[in-house]
């Protein structure tokens, strides 16, 4: 449950010119946790085999939360995906996994390689009409 109120299915882009698409796609999976519940981060890591532990904001003074980080795309595809998929997250999470889910398959296909399959993949992370803030949009990936 801790997943669907302090976890992330992060997608993101960035400009890469040696890249056939000119894009880098990025996936990553997040959970943080305040320092007192560091553990269950660590049982997380543990039940999934991957990840890392570190702290969200090393130099803040004032923030002290500790993430679990997975960014493997083998680790995403075999250990996260399944996971959510048998224990299926109760929020509008729910929607941002679909989402994620679609995006990992699109790459372990190597389809983000080609305009269709980049194409595919924005259309994906722009149809979630949830509010949050996109470094690019979804015009400036489609043009270029």
């Amino acid at each position: 449950g801790f997943v669907d109120g302090e976890g992330c299915f992060y997608i993101g882009f960035s400009k890469r010119k040696d890249l056939p698409m000119k894009w880098q796609v990025l996936t990553e999976f997040h959970v943080s946790q305040n320092p007192g519940s560091k553990n269950v981060l660590e049982l997380l890591q543990k039940r999934l085999g991957c990840g890392y532990l570190k702290p969200n904001h090393p130099r803040s003074t004032s923030d002290k939360t500790w993430i679990l980080i997975i960014k493997d795309k083998d680790d995403l595809q075999k250990k996260v995906i399944p996971f959510f998929d048998k224990h299926p997250l109760q929020t509008t999470k729910q929607l941002d996994f679909r989402v994620f889910k679609q995006v990992i398959q699109i790459i372990k296909e190597k389809r983000h390689l080609t305009k269709e399959g980049f194409r595919d993949i924005v259309e994906c992370v722009f149809s979630n009409k949830r509010d949050t803030r996109k470094r690019y949009s979804k015009k400036i990936l489609l043009s270029s």
